[in-house]
């Protein structure tokens, strides 16, 4: 192009096409190496997914194999075999790649080279001499068979391994290959020699996952053997499942019935029910929970499986009812359905089979206490007070009740003197300085008392009047007149509860002897 008689421009011309021509072929190769590196990086990615889920299957055979050693031991102690044979090849040919790699400076990205990874010589070196094979080349051909000649003693010569057999032998077929040029060359020399470093780093890589991808097939087989078993009609049985746990009387019972299957083989990695703990015995989850407060719960967890490498969780769903346990009979006076008026009467309203936050309760002076099925009844005027009860039921249809109590008014109390009641005995000194009091007692509620006021009589004297709660000039006057074994009298005791401006019906009175 740039000879003959053309003229010094056309000769510049066609030398610039040469240029051209050349770094287009410099592009293309490099296109070409990026292309290897790329198709490198996809084969290690699902070789790393192939690990972990060869790993999982592994791992699941071989618990089956404790639960159910008849069924499972021949096809674990297979798996376990090829799984030994499958690493150390698969080891040997990345122990190859890191030979090939090493010293070889990675892109800020954690990447290889690529473009850069043109030369053969390290490969061509290290595995070849001359037309023959080197040591390590023998090493590696070497590597190659033991692989093959251990997988096809694993698996024996059952049938069904037949078509894994001869996937084995034809991904590694190791006979000299004749080239396009009818050349006959060694395996070895043929898929490597004088490639690219990057080419050949794919290739072993591709390798890798021929025999990840037998492993695969083989565990498969080995798996898929067993769960033909596992299927049996022998292995199902018939589940009731009601519409819900707890039926009133005169309800309808809903439910379903249907199959469900359940076997050692099929053992989850986690079951969790509820919060609570779990036990997994034949292919069945037994669980134990708290059962709660009267009413209606949910049943919530999953079960969680592993499928090609990754959890799969099944949702656990169900409810149960809580009603009271029957240990104990109701049993009320008639005529003890009382409340007393001046004081909270603290309640407990229950509905059986309801739960506390589906039950309202009304009534005059009726509130709620603070907490589910506490109430307080603050009694008005009248004689009778109607408390009505309603109730949701877990199937949302309603229900109520009502119950009458009758309002009586507090007990009369009995007067006392420095807290004690009936005939008191001192020198007057003490009863110059005690208190005089009312108590309530035998009466359930913790009321408190003020006396207001109360009349002392001396006997022999005139009556003093005191306005309080102890004893005036008056009634130490009095006192200083009476002698040992006069009996002094505390009566016409005003008593009030504190709080309120109710004054109770007439205090007994208190005698206090002197001594």
């Amino acid at each position: 192009m740039a000879g003959g008689k053309l003229t010094p421009r056309q000769k510049m011309i066609n030398l610039m096409y040469l240029v051209f021509i050349a770094m287009l072929a410099l592009n293309m190769s490099k296109e070409v190496l990026s292309a290897f590196g790329l198709m490198n990086e996809k084969f290690e990615k699902v070789n790393s997914l192939a690990l972990d889920s060869n790993e999982a299957i592994l791992a699941d055979l071989q618990s089956k194999a404790q639960d159910k050693p008849e069924q499972y031991a021949a096809p674990r102690d297979i798996a376990v075999k090829v799984s030994e044979l499958t690493k150390i090849f698969y080891d040997k040919i990345g122990s190859l790649k890191n030979d090939l790699t090493k010293g070889i400076e990675k892109e800020k990205d954690g990447k290889l080279p690529y473009e850069s990874m043109d030369a053969s010589g390290k490969l061509d070196e290290s595995w070849f001499s001359g037309d023959g094979l080197s040591a390590k080349g023998k090493d590696i051909m070497a590597s190659i068979e033991a692989y093959k000649a251990g997988m096809v003693a694993a698996l024996g010569k059952d049938p069904k391994y037949s078509d894994i057999v001869a996937e084995i032998n034809g991904k590694l077929e190791t006979k000299n290959v004749i080239d396009k040029e009818g050349v006959s060359k060694i395996y070895l020399d043929y898929h490597f020699k004088h490639f690219p470093l990057i080419a050949s780093v794919a290739k072993l890589t591709a390798v890798q996952n021929d025999i990840k991808g037998i492993e695969t097939n083989v565990f498969n087989a080995l798996t898929g053997n067993t769960a033909v078993k596992a299927a049996s009609m022998k292995n199902y049985t018939a589940i009731v499942v009601p519409e819900k746990s707890a039926f009133f009387t005169g309800e309808a019972v809903r439910g379903t019935v249907y199959l469900g299957r359940f076997d050692k083989s099929t053992v989850p990695t986690a079951v969790s029910v509820s919060g609570g703990s779990t036990k997994i015995e034949n292919g069945q989850a037994s669980f134990s929970i708290g059962a709660g407060n009267v009413g209606e719960h949910e049943i919530k967890g999953s079960f969680t499986f592993m499928e090609d490498g990754k959890p799969v969780p099944i949702p656990i769903k169900g409810s149960y009812v809580v009603v009271p346990r029957p240990n104990s009979a109701t049993i009320s006076a008639d005529k003890m359905n009382v409340v007393y008026r001046g004081v909270v009467n603290p309640m407990t309203i229950t509905f059986a089979g309801v739960s506390s936050d589906k039950i309202s309760a009304s009534a005059p002076g009726l509130s709620s206490a603070g907490k589910a099925g506490s109430y307080n009844m603050n009694p008005g005027q009248g004689s009778e007070v109607v408390i009505n009860v309603a109730g949701t039921l877990p199937d949302g249809s309603k229900v109520s009740d009502r119950k009458s109590f009758r309002i009586k008014g507090i007990p009369p109390p009995v007067g006392a003197i420095g807290g004690e009641m009936g005939i008191v005995k001192g020198a007057k000194s003490r009863l110059q300085v005690s208190q005089i009091s009312a108590k309530l007692p035998d009466f359930d509620f913790n009321v408190q008392l003020n006396v207001v006021g109360f009349t002392l009589k001396v006997a022999g004297q005139a009556a003093v009047i005191v306005s309080g709660d102890r004893v005036n000039a008056q009634c130490n006057a009095a006192l200083a007149r009476a002698t040992r074994g006069d009996q002094v009298t505390i009566s016409d005791i005003k008593t009030k509860l504190v709080g309120s401006d109710i004054m109770l019906s007439r205090t007994a009175p208190v005698i206090y002897e002197i001594q």
